[in-house]
């Protein structure tokens, strides 16, 4: 028998595909904030999104006698007809998520339209209540409180409140980058996490990343084949350890593209050292009919008509300015003054200039753009980093993933050594007779028919290390406090990874707190790595972070901490007295199986028997 659903049911079995997690409920409210012309949002959050949600704006406002229309399915305001989908320039236009939102959590919207009372009304699982009057200005007001209150199924699946909410503020971070010339506000708790102020691009960036990316960043604006590609990139030298500093707004919409990721990694090749990635901040402006945004319900993903052209006009704008070449001083931004024009720093660029979202000029056809595109791409086939591009005849040239066995991890190496290592060799450090040193680096020891060479760094290091590991299996870490305490400014995806880990850093010998933002300070640090580069540190960590989550964060400290024990061990070539060689053998217990950490032999054995074979004393 084929049953007809009810409202109830199909409500919320189009909630799983449009409202899975409290990000995307703050996605789709947030979206209908700025369709409805707000200049000012604030988001709250409690309990990552899964306690209460609250948007307000000041946006035009719904209607008192439009409010029960809110709650129902397919309603919407931005899109009559079904020619409209191909023109589609509003961020929202289905009319699903408010009333998959509602049959979902306890819902409430207060609203005022221009000269008249403000009104509100409720929907408790999908059920809507009255419309009451209320106070307010003009604007909207949405409260989503108890999400998935009534799909405990739903609701047990979530991930953690610190996890929820670090989606959320990626989320939020996304908007203030792609509205800068709305001011956000944004609450976790009731703490500010983000404050923004309609200001601009370079400011919005300035928000989110710090103050000191814009100086490493060119800005762009270039209208090629019909489209335009405006925003900042970074410079040849100003790369990040992972991808979640790329942002990528198409017709004002963030979106995940590989397309035009390939393009501009492909750009970047010949500048990128390994497991480096690009910074860039870019708007792609093209007409809407040649993009198709309803792929998906969550609207993260689209379709162009021609990935080629995409391909080409981003490939060959960001790599004119990465390259310097002729073409690079139609697409820089510049400023003009009196009769010359001045090419000026990105931070000093007026970011606030307002760009159509469709740029004004005719596009090409189809014929013309593929011909000049053909033209642009022809460096891409000389390039000096052919293993980016798939083969020609692909319509998408996408990026080649690092092999897995470039993420090894090198202290899981060590340990598997170890384990293999059945037993190590030991000496009676008081048996052993120092003999000299050669070449500043290798240590002479004579015990019986036994000479030993001893890499003075190799063991030193791993004493070292094994000093740290004792120390924090004991919890028995001195730390060393800091003249100046070191401030690491973080995107919201590392910020909420560090946050996490903080007990663990602690543990370690770090003094580590949250900053305010998505920041994080180091007061002091292991007595034992005082000289340590925390920036190269927390790069290193933070560089493998996609990779970390499934990975005890102790162990992979451990790895960071064998590290940075190498630099503080003796170097080879540095010449110690005979007291610091003893000294070194008494410390390493006689212990003649050493090994660094990164698994480096740091003693060798010599039989006489084998030096007299040599020396064709004996056959």
């Amino acid at each position: 028998m084929i049953h007809i659903l009810t409202p109830d049911v199909y409500n919320r079995i189009a909630a799983g595909e449009v409202v899975d997690r409290p990000y995307s409920v703050v996605k789709e409210l947030v979206e209908n904030a700025v369709d409805a012309g707000a200049n000012e949002i604030t988001v709250e959050i409690e309990g990552g999104g899964k306690t209460r949600i609250r948007i307000s704006d000041n946006g035009c406002g719904i209607a008192r006698d439009d409010l029960p229309r809110v709650y129902l399915p397919h309603a919407t305001s931005k899109l009559q007809s079904a020619d409209e989908l191909f023109g589609i320039r509003t961020l929202g236009f289905r009319g699903e998520a408010v009333a998959s939102i509602a049959s979902v959590s306890k819902m409430n919207v207060v609203s005022r339209t221009k000269d008249a009372e403000a009104f509100s009304l409720g929907c408790e699982g999908g059920a809507a209540g009255e419309i009451l009057p209320a106070a307010g200005d003009c604007g909207t007001v949405i409260t989503v409180d108890d999400l998935f209150y009534n799909t405990p199924a739903r609701l047990k699946f979530l991930k953690s409140d610190a996890q929820e909410e670090s989606d959320v503020t990626n989320m939020m971070a996304r908007f203030i980058l792609s509205c800068p010339e709305i001011r956000f506000t944004y609450y976790v708790n009731g703490k500010v996490r983000y404050r923004s102020f309609g200001d601009g691009l370079a400011a919005a960036i300035a928000n989110v990343y710090g103050a000191g990316i814009i100086e490493n960043c060119y800005e762009i604006c270039a209208d090629k084949h019909g489209i335009c590609l405006r925003g900042f990139i970074g410079n040849q030298n100003f790369t990040k350890a992972n991808r979640s500093y790329q942002s990528l707004f198409v017709n004002g919409r963030y979106v995940v593209n590989q397309t035009v990721s390939a393009a501009i990694m492909n750009a970047y090749a010949s500048y990128l050292m390994k497991r480096q990635y690009p910074f860039y901040v870019l708007f792609l402006d093209l007409p809407p009919e040649i993009v198709d945004v309803n792929v998906h319900p969550n609207k993260a993903d689209v379709r162009f008509a021609d990935n080629q052209i995409i391909y080409g006009s981003v490939y060959s704008v960001v790599s004119a300015v990465l390259d310097g070449n002729s073409r690079a001083l139609e697409y820089l931004v510049r400023e003009e003054k009196g009769t010359e024009e001045k090419s000026v720093p990105a931070a000093e660029t007026a970011a606030s200039v307002e760009r159509p979202i469709a740029p004004a000029v005719k596009p090409m056809s189809y014929e013309e753009a593929k011909k000049q595109v053909a033209f642009d791409l022809t460096p891409v086939k000389n390039q000096s980093a052919p293993q980016f591009l798939a083969p020609e005849d692909s319509p998408v040239w996408k990026v080649r993933q690092p092999d897995r066995e470039e993420k090894e991890d090198v202290f899981a190496e060590n340990q598997r050594f170890l384990r293999e290592k059945s037993v190590q060799e030991k000496i009676e450090p008081d048996t052993l007779a120092y003999k000299g040193e050669l070449f500043r680096t290798y240590l002479i020891y004579e015990t019986g028919d036994n000479v030993y060479l001893i890499d003075q760094h190799a063991a030193h290091e791993r004493l070292i290390y094994n000093r740290l590991k004792k120390s924090v299996e004991e919890r028995a870490v001195v730390s060393q406090p800091m003249l100046a305490p070191y401030v690491i400014t973080l995107n919201a995806q590392e910020f909420a990874f560090l946050i996490k880990q903080l007990p663990v850093l602690q543990e370690m010998g770090f003094d580590a707190e949250d900053f305010g933002g998505t920041s994080i300070r180091i007061s002091a640090v292991p007595a034992e790595l005082k000289d340590i580069s925390l920036g190269k540190f927390f790069g290193e960590i933070l560089g493998s972070m996609e990779t970390l989550r499934a990975v005890k964060l102790t162990d992979i400290l451990k790895d960071k901490l064998a590290s940075a024990a190498c630099k503080a061990a003796v170097k080879g070539g540095e010449c110690l007295t005979e007291r610091e060689a003893r000294a070194l053998i008494e410390e390493a217990e006689g212990d003649m199986g050493l090994r660094c950490p990164h698994g480096r032999p740091a003693a060798v054995k010599i039989k006489r028997a084998e030096l007299e074979k040599l020396f064709k004393r004996i056959v």
